[in-house]
């Protein structure tokens, strides 16, 4: 009876390190392919985020890019650019996410032509331009206010008329997208009202 408790008492000590030594290397490799991913993913995220990202398909860069320079978030006198992403995309990582993955239809509607054409964009302007105005809505233009503060504003340095609809717009409770659509890209025009002119 000693004897094979010795031999399993050997058996065990001569695998218990290596059970030990297995266990380990599986959880720093684990550790170390996590951390890879982690940067591959946040690094893939960021490309995406890039101005010559989205100006990449043929549709951005022949419209609504030319649109964007020659508005005051491409051009100013204080040389502060705002790109695509800043306006368009979360800078919190978690909607962020939500917003990437909402883009993925984007992206359908590029690989499938609904847009290729700059008279299938402006048919459908009127609908794309309502919804990114509506997300600003529900977020209280977020997105704006990354750059825009009602507290960093000075309203002497802005125009009288400027000055006072900005304040008008802040005891109201407005939000930033309520008076300024149109600020970077064209305002599309509702087809009820061409609809109706006609």
């Amino acid at each position: 009876g000693s004897h094979v408790r010795y031999r399993k008492k050997s058996w065990i000590w001569f695998w218990a390190p290596t059970m030990r030594f297995a266990w380990g290397t599986i959880i720093i490799a684990g550790f170390v392919s996590g951390i890879i991913f982690w940067g591959g993913f946040n690094t893939a995220m960021e490309e995406t985020n890039s101005l010559q990202f989205c100006v990449s398909c043929h549709e951005m860069e022949q419209l609504v890019y030319e649109e964007y320079k020659l508005s005051a978030h491409y051009k100013n006198a204080s040389g502060v650019r705002a790109i695509c992403s800043d306006c368009h995309v979360p800078h919190a990582w978690g909607p962020k996410v939500v917003r990437k993955i909402q883009a993925s239809g984007e992206l359908w509607a590029k690989f499938t032509g609904r847009v290729n054409t700059k008279e299938k964009f402006e048919a459908h302007r009127w609908v794309m331009a309502n919804k990114v105005c509506d997300k600003m809505l529900a977020t209280d233009s977020r997105e704006c206010r990354n750059c825009h503060s009602y507290d960093a504003m000075d309203f002497h340095k802005q125009g009288r008329r400027a000055s006072e609809k900005m304040q008008e717009g802040i005891e109201d409770g407005k939000t930033c997208i309520e008076c300024h659509k149109g600020i970077a890209h064209k305002l599309p025009t509702d087809p009820n009202e061409e609809e109706y002119e006609d």
